[in-house]
């Protein structure tokens, strides 16, 4: 992990009966600064919800388990469920919790909607 430097977002720390967000890929990274960027409310309101409860929906249709191929993702050698939250009409965050270290690992962050979510 690069350490962080002069200029850089600080990030919120984890809180103390929370989940922990970490980026899963740097592509992921790139794509939640653009979620920032161009919708920077709904974004808070994601992280809010995946770092208090990501797998326990409180609005369905904004938050889901991927279905299919999609449903689970291997990260550090272990196969993690998949979720997504609809960001925008078109951005998704697409996340897996790790339940037994209390990480939400972000996979993709994008303004745009994924394609490999037409195919599934």
């Amino acid at each position: 992990m690069v350490p962080a430097k002069r200029g850089d977002r600080v990030a919120p720390p984890r809180r103390p009966d929370g989940w922990e967000a970490r980026f899963a890929t740097n592509e992921a990274a790139k794509g939640w600064e653009q979620l920032c960027h161009t919708a920077h409310s709904n974004t808070w309101e994601a992280w809010v919800v995946l770092t208090e409860r990501p797998c326990t929906p409180q609005n369905p249709s904004r938050q889901s388990r991927l279905r299919g191929t999609l449903g689970t993702r291997e990260i550090h050698g272990r196969l993690l469920e998949q979720w997504q939250y609809e960001v925008t009409a078109g951005g998704r965050i697409w996340y897996c919790p790790d339940p037994d270290r209390h990480i939400v690992w972000v996979v993709l962050a994008s303004p745009a909607h994924p394609k490999a979510t037409e195919q599934s």
